[in-house]
Formats: C-alpha cells, sequence, structure tokens
C-alpha cells in the first residue's frame, strides 16, 4: 500500500468516526430529552398527591398491619 492508499484510508476512517460521533449526539439529544419529560410527569405526579394532601389530610396517615 502506498501513501495514496494510507492517506484515503486514514481520510475515511475521520468521516466514520465524524459521522458516528453525531449519530451518537443525535442518541444522546433524544435520551436526555426523554429523561426531561419524564421528569416533568414525575413532578406533575407530585403535584397532584400534594393537592390530595390538602383536600384529605387523613388519607395515607395510618397503617394497619396485621402479623
Amino acid at each position: 500500500m502506498g501513501i495514496g492508499g494510507i492517506n484515503t484510508n486514514v481520510a475515511l476512517s475521520a468521516v466514520r468516526q465524524g459521522t458516528m460521533g453525531d449519530i451518537g449526539t443525535i442518541m444522546l439529544s433524544k435520551a436526555l430529552d426523554q429523561q426531561s419529560d419524564e421528569g416533568q410527569g414525575l413532578i406533575k405526579m407530585l403535584d397532584s398527591a400534594a393537592m390530595e394532601r390538602s383536600v384529605n389530610p387523613a388519607v395515607g396517615g395510618n397503617i394497619d398491619i396485621k402479623v
């Protein structure tokens, strides 16, 4: 393999790594967006539970256990 072949292989390798890096960045971005959406849903759920406690403060205050 001559110098021309080595240069071609190096250039192709750099292009492949760049493309894979771009794909990885896009996938990470989508995963972060999904986590953000799930976090917002969790906050909403906790807020609704707080509303229930303010309306019915006795609910969930006692636990009956039989052994």
